[in-house]
């Protein structure tokens, strides 16, 4: 039996792994395999996702998460023959990532005859200025998506929804445009009814050149970070920066996890779940952050010249 595919794409920060969390937790009985595709050399998404760092992770609800290791389609045959098999396979993919390439891979003839690729969503932060999507990567991600998923509108002001609903569709997408608030999709849009059925070829599209547009810098320290401090260090980078994700433990609550995430200019930190690990508990870093630029802004000595200047023991 063929396992259909979900192919979660879109910008930096525009909140995929929100959807895939969702997905994850509202399985309704699915088996769903979920393949945390992060740009970064800190597979950070793979810990807020799974609430682990190792490379698969058996979920209570009979969903499980792994982490992209070698190319995608030998992670892919590694799920295709677990026992049980996953019922549906949720590929998250980079923010820098062209789908249309990934689509091409997933045409394989023996993933397409296994794993079909359903459906091709595309989330779309609902802040982004419409004319952002001139951009030739926003482009590329729209084009391939079935479906478009607003989030963030409650961050947005009263018409930005509709804005980019109008921006999306002088984009010729012929896509379908739904709400996605905190990551909720409903599933009869993702997920086929049934899946007794022979897969079907979609174009992605054609091959342009790869461009290396962006770059990490990851940052860690093995002592806990000082809130008032990281504040201001952000402050100084936020210009600088695309995207960051990180996990830490600060002075101010000693050995309690906390998740930072910085996009589109705005900053969250809120206390990790249970499962997130300690550097002390499992011999990692108190503090691991991973930094996201365009290339050429930002340099590994400034960044960490700036990130030191939070590490509890500094003197300012």
């Amino acid at each position: 039996m063929p396992v259909p595919v979900l192919l979660v794409t879109g910008f930096l920060g525009a909140g995929k792994t929100t959807v895939v969390n969702h997905l994850l937790a509202h399985a309704e009985g699915r088996r769903i395999a979920a393949v945390v595709n992060d740009f970064g050399a800190i597979n950070i998404d793979a810990e807020l996702i799974a609430g682990a760092s190792d490379g698969v992770v058996s979920l209570a609800n009979g969903c499980i998460c792994c982490t992209l290791e070698g190319d995608l389609l030998r992670t892919l045959a590694t799920l295709l023959r677990r026992d049980p098999k996953p019922e549906y396979i949720v590929i998250e993919t980079s923010g820098v990532a062209d789908p249309a390439d990934i689509v091409r891979n997933l045409m394989d003839p023996v993933i397409l005859r296994e794993a079909p690729l359903e459906t091709v969503l595309c989330v779309m932060d609902a802040t982004t200025p419409p004319a952002a999507l001139d951009d030739a990567l926003h482009r590329s991600q729209l084009r391939v998506a079935d479906i478009v998923a607003l989030s963030k509108l409650d961050l947005a002001d009263e018409g930005a929804g509709g804005r980019m609903r109008e921006a999306i569709r002088a984009q010729r997408v012929p896509a379908v445009v739904v709400d996605a608030p905190h990551g909720e999709i409903p599933s009869a849009l993702l997920f086929p009814a049934t899946v007794h059925r022979a897969p079907a070829r979609r174009e992605s599209g054609p091959r342009r050149p790869a461009e290396q547009r962006f770059e990490t810098l990851s940052w860690t320290s093995d002592q806990p970070i000082s809130l008032p401090r990281l504040q201001q260090a952000i402050g100084r980078l936020a210009p600088k920066l695309a995207r960051a994700k990180g996990l830490f433990e600060t002075v101010e609550q000693p050995g309690r996890q906390m998740v930072f995430q910085f996009a589109a200019g705005r900053a969250t930190l809120a206390p990790g779940e249970a499962g997130l690990a300690v550097g002390d508990a499992t011999a990692l870093p108190r503090a691991r952050i991973v930094f996201i630029a365009e290339l050429g802004v930002l340099s590994k000595a400034e960044l960490d010249g700036i990130m030191e200047t939070c590490v509890g023991s500094v003197k300012l």
